[in-house]
């Protein structure tokens, strides 16, 4: 995909339908590392961002609904591959992990909304603008459970920083 496309510029239907289902894999893989993160957080300190980490799989199946919806609308076919999963032994580093990703999806988000709202799709993008307050809110969850500030995604590259733990991709 050329750069203007990821930066919300013009796309077609059919480009709209590609970009729409790696969002759809990111969901998918949101669903399942919150699950994952949210059962093997350990420590009375985490306590708290585990309980929230389970209602955010549920919100990302919900987001993952629309994405397909959406998707089924423009005439393309739902993605079934989620993307890889990171995790870890150490918690702040599956937190990091959920953070990164959150960034990114905030940022596809943004520009999703933009490519709908060029292409006369406003219905479509009030739906992505719902999903987008919601990860805005898991994104806060977990810069606060990380003590930092919630991340400026608008002065973020998308490669920064990915993986500085060990990982491994669940299956």
């Amino acid at each position: 995909m050329a750069d203007d496309h990821k930066s919300g510029g013009q796309v077609s239907r059919d480009q709209l339908i590609d970009l729409l289902n790696e969002d759809l894999a990111r969901e998918y893989q949101a669903i399942i590392a919150y699950v994952v993160y949210s059962q093997v957080l350990k420590g009375a300190e985490y306590m708290t961002i585990a309980k929230e980490l389970e209602k955010h799989a549920g919100e990302e199946l919900a987001h993952a609904l629309t994405i397909s919806k959406l998707i089924d609308y423009l005439g393309g076919s739902p993605t079934v591959t989620a993307k890889p999963v990171k995790t870890s032994e150490k918690a702040e580093d599956m937190l990091r992990f959920d953070l990164d990703n959150e960034n990114d999806t905030i940022r596809n988000y943004r520009d999703r909304v933009r490519q709908c709202e060029v292409l006369g799709e406003f219905a479509m993008a009030e739906h992505l603008r719902e999903i987008l307050k919601q990860e805005q809110e898991h994104q806060i969850d977990l810069a606060t459970a990380l003590g930092e500030e919630v991340p400026d995604v608008s002065k973020m590259k998308a490669d920064k920083g990915k993986g500085q733990a060990e990982e491994r991709a669940i299956h």
